[in-house]
Order: C-alpha cells, then sequence, then structure tokens
C-alpha cells in the first residue's frame, strides 16, 4: 500500500470514528432547544392565530430582529474591549471594570429589549389565547431553575 493510500485510508476511518462519536455524543447528550424556542413553537403552532393576529406578529418580529442584533453586535464590541482590556492590565483593572460595566450594561438592554418583545407578542392574543402564552413564558424563564 502506498503512502498516499495509507493517509488516505487513516483519514476516511477517522473521519468515520468523529462522526460516530457525534452521534453517539447526542444521543447521550442530548441537545436543549434554546429558551425562546418553546414560546414561538406555541405562538406559532398551537394558538390558532388569526391572519390580522399573524400580521402584527411577523412586524413584532421583524422589528425585534433588527433591535437583537443590534444590540449583540453591541455587546460583542463590549466583549472585545473587554478581552483589550484584559489583554493590556493582566488583572482586574480599572479599564477591565469599566469594559465590565459596559458589558453588563448591553446585557441588561438586551434582556429589557426581549422582555418588551414578548409583551407585545402577547399584546396582540385574545384572553383564551394568554393562559397557554402566560405559561410558556415561565417555563421559558424557569427552564433550569426547576
Amino acid at each position: 500500500m502506498t503512502n498516499r493510500r495509507l493517509m488516505l485510508t487513516i483519514a476516511v476511518i477517522a473521519f468515520l470514528a468523529a462522526l460516530c462519536g457525534v452521534l453517539v455524543g447526542r444521543s447521550v447528550f442530548p441537545t436543549h432547544p434554546a429558551p425562546g424556542a418553546d414560546l414561538h413553537a406555541i405562538l406559532h403552532d398551537q394558538l390558532e392565530l388569526d391572519a390580522a393576529q399573524k400580521k402584527r406578529l411577523a412586524e413584532i418580529e421583524s422589528h425585534f430582529a433588527i433591535q437583537r442584533r443590534a444590540l449583540e453586535m453591541e455587546l460583542r464590541a463590549d466583549n472585545a474591549r473587554l478581552a483589550d482590556a484584559i489583554e493590556a492590565e493582566h488583572g482586574n483593572g480599572p479599564r477591565v471594570a469599566a469594559a465590565v460595566d459596559a458589558s453588563h450594561r448591553a446585557m441588561g438592554e438586551l434582556q429589557k429589549a426581549t422582555l418588551a418583545h414578548v409583551f407585545a407578542m402577547r399584546q396582540i392574543l385574545r384572553p383564551d389565547q394568554t393562559a397557554t402564552f402566560d405559561q410558556a413564558v415561565v417555563k421559558a424563564l424557569t427552564a433550569d431553575v426547576r
């Protein structure tokens, strides 16, 4: 067997072993959906929204997607500044503390925007839909706590 063929065989075996490892890992440690995923699934699949609600929901989601992207970019920029501060100070100095505070402000703004988004979605619901929605919100917020 030539070196080239041997290397190709080893690469194929390594790839198949890695693939098996991923499959076993996923079955042993299943992934959990993102906390808000259940909420959106309930909105879109279980609450039987009428056409007007669907239209309004699409507008709300579109607006929030833009807002969330902007806030996430701000948070990434704050994290980059934090990394720079850590690299410069090698400890918990004033630049690191300021960068942490800025990062926390960005996280807080993202959380406030997310809550405003949740409340905006709730406002388009009929009274017979709100209990299911409210339960999904509680479940999303307490999934790892309970």
